[in-house]
């Protein structure tokens, strides 16, 4: 596999609800150490809030290029996944490890990297993180496929870009 590293300068998008508050936390953090722009779109706490709202963030930050990618946590990641996932041009793809993470960007062309703050410790959020960064879109017969994701009635019928 062919490294493709990200710009240092480049600007991701963080967002989660309280159940991935945490690992948010981290990931921002760390994201913030290698020197990415870390765009921080909330929760600020545990406090319970509703993962929708974080989902629709994400995907309006990154279709509307306020950031390149997006990284969103919710407990489980899926509540989290289905909210971004409406929006026309997201591909937001929930992982477990590395290779979840590194097929989801090699063959779906992830723009969006979802995490479950109470499913995925953090060294495995770390390693799917780095899995996310340096993977490039294989193109091909993914890039087909992948194409076909907005053409579709279903992808048609989800909230356009901002």
């Amino acid at each position: 596999m062919a490294e493709n590293p990200p710009r240092a300068d480049e600007r991701i998008a963080v967002a989660a609800d309280h159940g991935g508050f945490a690992l948010k936390e981290a990931l921002a953090a760390e994201l913030r150490d290698r020197g990415y722009a870390v765009v921080d779109l909330g929760t600020d706490s545990t406090a319970s809030v509703d993962y929708p709202e974080f989902g629709d963030a994400i995907a309006r930050a990154v279709v509307g290029r306020l950031a390149g990618r997006g990284i969103l946590l919710c407990g489980t990641g899926i509540g989290a996944s289905i909210a971004a996932n409406r929006c026309r041009g997201i591909r937001a793809a929930v992982c477990h490890n590395a290779e979840t993470a590194r097929l989801a960007r090699a063959h779906n062309d992830a723009n969006v990297l979802v995490l479950g703050g109470r499913i995925v410790d953090r060294d495995t959020a770390l390693a799917c993180l780095d899995a996310f960064l340096h993977t490039p879109f294989e193109g091909g017969r993914h890039a087909r496929r992948v194409a076909k994701l907005d053409e579709s009635p279903a992808g048609n019928a989800g909230r356009a870009a901002p």
